[in-house]
């Protein structure tokens, strides 16, 4: 290691774990009033951002304390964005955190063995809603920015960070990174490495998958179960109907060569979740049902293409729904003499792509060589589940690489935590990303 990042990995050091534990519990202290599900919770960001500003503003050129420079940007009242930047020597020579969001999903205290919404401690664990996802990164950065600001190392490199709002629910648009973007207030990332933290156990996370939701209303006809022969069943059309759509989304949708490559734990895959149908009596045969699911797709296949698939494997099977498979002698699809044949109508809810990180990038390759320097290996994983703000950033040009230190076992959970241990680690990451990438 070159004597110039050694020094600046020893002038930056470690975590102040008290200062970070005592951040994270004010902030975990607000995790009841950011939690997004909309229109019934609606998350108020500021009082994260409030927090984070504590920290920061006594080391920033609003205070004539120090060099960080804060913009505060909200979008919606009582629901902020905030940037916050270490100015480096090198014009346009830049790197930054970005994606630490400041609402969370929703916990029932009656479910957890905890309180969610106040930090506890048992011995290296920290619990609360937030703790991994993603207050606890919030906490963080701030702690990264704030020993910046304090000991104003020499830096060729602006080291910028991004907490964000509304990354948890979209059903309220332009609220967060969507409208920075669009507002062109992270352009100037565009020009190194963005490094999204808000992923989890310590490794780069370098593929995500696209998601589309999907909902296949069947009908068929009602009748008396003792008359079965005068129905059309809608629940078996369903069950066929759509074993028959899986198997031509599994044969024209395969395991990508690909997705071994980027270290995917599952293909593509095309599944259903929920059903319902209309209440009836137990000897009823049901005249419609909706199934409903989604598709999990690998950043290597196209999602507008699988959709318009899909649709064609309806559009067929409904043009012969007579050869379907059937239920036993009397089950049928069609009624000839009523003129009745069952049918299939697919719609989608919006759908989002995956995202391939750029795996010859230099922010890819310091982020491994720091992850292997601090954690004693390096494993690069890719998961089906979706980020789709990271694709958003991708298609417009940013170099998008993840990571993160919360644990992928208590994302989204009920009895969420994080470890100490695990976030001094990020810590140190961060600290030797900086010093890399300011010796290049």
């Amino acid at each position: 290691m070159a004597s110039s990042s050694k020094a600046l990995i020893e002038s930056l050091g470690s975590l102040d774990k008290d200062s970070y534990v005592s951040l994270l519990s004010k902030l975990i202290g607000e995790s009841k009033f950011v939690q997004n599900n909309p229109p019934e919770l609606i998350p108020q960001e500021d009082l994260i951002v409030n927090h984070v500003l504590d920290s920061l503003r006594p080391y920033s050129t609003e205070t004539g304390g120090g060099p960080l420079v804060i913009n505060h940007v909200a979008y919606h009242s009582g629901r902020g964005n905030l940037i916050v930047e270490y100015p480096g020597s090198v014009p346009g020579k830049i790197l930054s955190f970005v994606g630490m969001h400041m609402d969370v999903v929703t916990a029932n205290p009656d479910d957890w063995e905890f309180d969610p919404f106040s930090l506890s401690i048992d011995g290296d664990k920290l619990r609360g809603r937030g703790t991994t996802d993603c207050l606890g990164h919030v906490a963080l950065v701030t702690e990264l920015m704030k020993r910046l600001g304090q000991n104003k190392p020499a830096l060729k490199s602006t080291v910028v960070a991004v907490f964000i709002a509304s990354e948890e629910n979209s059903s309220i648009p332009g609220v967060g990174v969507d409208m920075l973007v669009k507002d062109k207030l992270l352009d100037k990332l565009k020009s190194g490495p963005l490094f999204w933290i808000d992923t989890a156990d310590k490794q780069p996370c370098v593929g995500t998958g696209g998601m589309i939701p999907w909902k296949l209303h069947v009908t068929g006809k009602l009748f008396h179960s003792g008359l079965a022969h005068k129905a059309i069943n809608a629940m078996e059309l369903a069950m066929e109907g759509l074993k028959e759509i899986q198997t031509r989304f599994y044969r024209d949708f395969p395991p990508h060569p690909q997705e071994k490559v980027y270290g995917f734990a599952t293909p593509s895959t095309m599944k259903p979740t929920q059903w319902c149908y209309p209440a009836g009596g137990i000897n009823q045969i049901p005249g419609e049902c909706t199934v409903s699911g989604d598709v999990r797709l690998t950043p290597f296949y196209d999602v507008k293409e699988v959709m318009t698939k899909l649709q064609e494997y309806v559009d067929d099977i409904n043009s012969n729904v007579e050869k379907l498979e059937t239920r036993g002698p009397v089950s049928k699809y069609v009624l000839p003499d009523e003129n009745l044949r069952g049918r299939l109508t697919l719609s989608f809810d919006e759908a989002s792509a995956g995202v391939a990180c750029n795996l010859d990038s230099p922010g890819f390759h310091v982020l491994c060589k720091a992850t292997e320097e601090v954690v004693g290996h390096v494993k690069p994983y890719s998961i089906t589940g979706t980020l789709p703000l990271i694709r958003d950033l991708k298609d417009e040009g940013f170099d998008v690489q993840t990571s993160g230190y919360g644990l992928m076992a208590t994302y989204h959970a009920k009895n969420e935590y994080c470890l100490l241990t695990d976030m001094c680690q990020g810590f140190d990451v961060f600290v030797r990303i900086i010093s890399q990438l300011d010796q290049d």
